[in-house]
């Protein structure tokens, strides 16, 4: 017997009977109506995007597994919304969404041997302390493998996540380093390894955190004299993973305590995964031995992507929200946004958005104007190396000669220019900036800086160099 929309819903409905009670039964699932079956998708109409919501949010465990059971395991499952005279149209309007298949990353309990003198182990997560440890994988269920698009740009980094996933700690990309630009995806694969490990490993502890937060907890423990308690902690972690760790450069007591940690859970076949917007070889200021573990498995690097991936990376956006753009317009976007992935995300949500809110038809039209204002406002993030580059260009110096020891006037003066743009342009310290430019230190750039912001108001040659430097930066 050929299978149909109303049969197979049947069959799940009563799957599902069997598992909820009678009243949330009749209040979520009596007023669902299935519309279509095509290959391996159903598509269920909902009164509302409210019950959409609770049923994705309450009960796609168990759809997931009834769908399963009559479609096998690629069953998709689709939302029809149907809304009741939307902007006084007489005719219903429908909008659809598909199930997202996912819950929440729940909270992970952890045994605690009791063996030191204090039986309270410290959760850095959690203030002051707790004697059962429980552990929130800090993960987001919505970054994972199914809306992370793969094709050239993404493919080694996708494939040794996969591999990572299936087999964490058990291949030879431990660590996996995870580096590219920015808005390529290194957080939302980081994200979707863990979250993947959790659905195939739950009984494996899985931790995400960014270089940042660990810096500050690192820093807390100190002042508390827990240290020892935090280093136990995290060695407590199955599959820890460390976003931006490039922040750690200059930090020495954070590499100096992330150095034994690491050392640790590699050496007890735990999986340790890493993102950085830069290869190991162009980290500046930390330790030559965490530097040689970064290279110990695998550094995959994530690029811009490329045209036909931008145009899938849209479409599936489009897909992911239940609405429907012409061709032309998602060919439109594509071609002219392709920088980042975050970017490209950005200008398609404010096509949608100017569409919905202001009631008008996406058309070619409006997506030029979208498209033309994001581009003009996104600012691109300025590097260290990029202002180098800029002013050692402008006074014709080579990078070395700039970098360089020489005091020779027309050198210093471009190198106090790089350390000026370089706070004003970058998050990095006066330390860091330092150790950049020709391995200086903090109290150099902060005179770089006084010694700039004089000459300009005193040299007008000098305030012509800045006001060309800035133009040049600013592009």
């Amino acid at each position: 017997m050929n299978k149909t929309a109303q049969s197979v819903w049947e069959n799940c409905l009563s799957f599902i009977k069997d598992n909820i009670q009678d009243q949330a039964y009749k209040t979520w699932f009596e007023p669902i109506k299935s519309v279509e079956l095509t290959d391996n998708a159903l598509y269920i109409q909902v009164p509302s995007k409210f019950f959409y919501e609770w049923l994705e949010e309450h009960y796609v465990k168990l759809l997931k597994v009834a769908l399963t059971k009559e479609l096998g395991k690629n069953a998709k499952l689709l939302y029809k919304i149907k809304m009741e005279n939307t902007y006084g149209n007489k005719q219903p309007f429908t909008e659809q969404l598909p199930s997202a298949h996912r819950q929440p990353v729940k909270a992970q309990d952890v045994d605690v041997p009791l063996q030191n003198k204090n039986p309270e182990l410290k959760n850095p997560f959690v203030i002051p302390g707790i004697r059962n440890v429980k552990i929130e994988s800090q993960l987001n269920a919505n970054y994972s493998f199914d809306n992370f698009l793969e094709g050239d740009s993404n493919r080694l980094a996708r494939s040794a996540g996969m591999a990572v996933a299936n087999k964490p700690g058990g291949t030879s990309f431990n660590p996996l380093l995870i580096f590219g630009g920015v808005g390529l995806g290194k957080t939302h694969l980081a994200h979707a390894i863990g979250v993947e490990i959790k659905d195939k490993y739950p009984e494996k502890t899985v931790l995400y955190i960014s270089a940042e937060i660990f810096t500050q907890q690192y820093i807390d423990s100190v002042k508390k004299n827990t240290r020892n308690d935090f280093i136990h902690f995290y060695q407590l972690i199955d599959v820890l993973i460390i976003d931006d760790v490039q922040f750690l450069s200059g930090k020495t007591g954070t590499q100096d305590v992330f150095f034994h940690i690491f050392n640790y859970l590699h050496q007890n076949g735990k999986q340790v995964i890493l993102t950085s917007d830069k290869a190991p070889v162009d980290m500046q200021d930390i330790e030559q031995r965490l530097l040689s573990r970064f290279k110990w498995g695998l550094s995959a690097e994530l690029h811009q992507p490329d045209y036909e991936t931008r145009i899938s990376i849209l479409k599936n956006i489009l897909y992911r929200d239940g609405v429907e753009v012409p061709e032309e317009i998602i060919e439109y976007v594509a071609r002219n946004i392709k920088s980042n992935v975050r970017e490209l995300e950005g200008a398609i949500i404010s096509l949608i958005a100017q569409s919905s809110f202001n009631k008008k038809e996406v058309t070619l039209d409006l997506a030029k104007q979208i498209v033309e204002k994001f581009v003009k406002n996104v600012k691109r993030e300025i590097s260290i190396d990029y202002i180098q580059k800029v002013v050692s260009d402008y006074f014709q110096l080579d990078l070395d000669m700039l970098q360089s020891k020489t005091r020779k006037r027309h050198v210093v003066q471009a190198r106090q220019l790089a350390m000026f743009f370089a706070k004003k342009y970058t998050k990095a310290s006066l330390a860091n900036i330092g150790s950049q430019i020709g391995d200086r230190d903090h109290a150099t750039v902060l005179h770089a800086c006084k010694t700039v912001d004089n000459l300009v108001s005193t040299d007008k040659q000098f305030k012509k160099f800045v006001d060309d430097i800035n133009k040049k930066l600013s592009l």
